[in-house]
């Protein structure tokens, strides 16, 4: 099975906190169990990371988003770069075009394609496995 998340909002839904270059799932503000702050892009992955999953997610982002999931993650992740931000339908092919053309992904391969915001339960991801 292959992950997608899908990573390329402008920041428009959370405005002014959110924008183009600071877009919602990069923000901050879920506390932890240790007290801290982390953006839905950290949970996320921690979530995919207790699930053991990791090495089967790619994230699907604009090209301005790299640092910051990088940053974020401070792990090397596959991104997949949508060629314009135009809606999920866009990244949602060129990131399964990617996966055929590049990774050469078996066309029998199960791809999931879910928001690199979510907030489920970390049981959800052990559904999807």
């Amino acid at each position: 099975m292959k992950i997608i998340l899908l990573s390329g909002g402008s920041g428009k839904r959370l405005w002014p906190l959110s924008n183009n270059a600071r877009a919602k799932q990069f923000l901050k503000p879920i506390p932890r169990k240790d007290g801290r702050l982390e953006s839905m892009l950290e949970r996320v992955w921690g979530q995919l990371n207790s699930a053991n999953l990791t090495d089967s997610v790619y994230i699907s982002s604009t090209n301005t988003q790299v640092n910051s999931i990088q940053n974020q993650l401070r792990q090397h992740v596959p991104i997949i770069i949508e060629p314009e931000q135009r809606d999920r339908f866009v990244a949602i092919s060129s990131a399964v075009v990617y996966l055929s053309s590049v990774e050469k992904v078996n066309k029998n391969e199960v791809v999931c394609i879910l928001p690199v915001d979510p907030f489920v339960e970390t049981n959800f991801f052990e559904v999807v496995k």
